[in-house]
């Protein structure tokens, strides 16, 4: 499968974004789908996931209640709605997708990986 990320851009602090990770090639259904990011300097952070078919969702504390991962199968698109942005949540921000019913948090348990997109928060 192959993911292309988008959605990435320049927002201020409180405001919201949404981010887009669309896939071909394979129905995205059938995967389990996260988001990661990484700031310059600093390792890839699980950010949220979201299982087969939308099946369970996990995501990691510092978003928890801000940001959503949701998918629509029409489109075979996984979308990670963010809201109350803040500036520690300026990263690059990537999806990935694994062929597994079950969510991960860790970024060697995904096997296919789009490129990134931008997100930066101005304070």
């Amino acid at each position: 499968v192959q993911l292309q990320a988008s959605g990435g851009g320049l927002v201020q602090a409180g405001g919201s974004l949404r981010l887009s990770c669309a896939a071909s090639g394979r129905i995205l259904s059938w995967y389990a789908v996260g988001w990661f990011r990484q700031a310059p300097g600093k390792e890839r952070e699980f950010v949220a996931a979201i299982g087969w078919g939308g099946n369970g969702t996990d995501y990691t504390d510092s978003v928890k209640g801000r940001f959503t991962i949701s998918r629509d199968s029409a489109k075979n698109t996984v979308y990670l709605q963010m809201n109350s942005l803040k500036p520690e949540d300026t990263a690059l921000y990537y999806c990935a997708a694994r062929r597994t019913y079950f969510t991960a948090s860790r970024t060697r348990d995904y096997d296919y990986w789009g490129q990134g997109t931008q997100v930066t928060v101005s304070s």
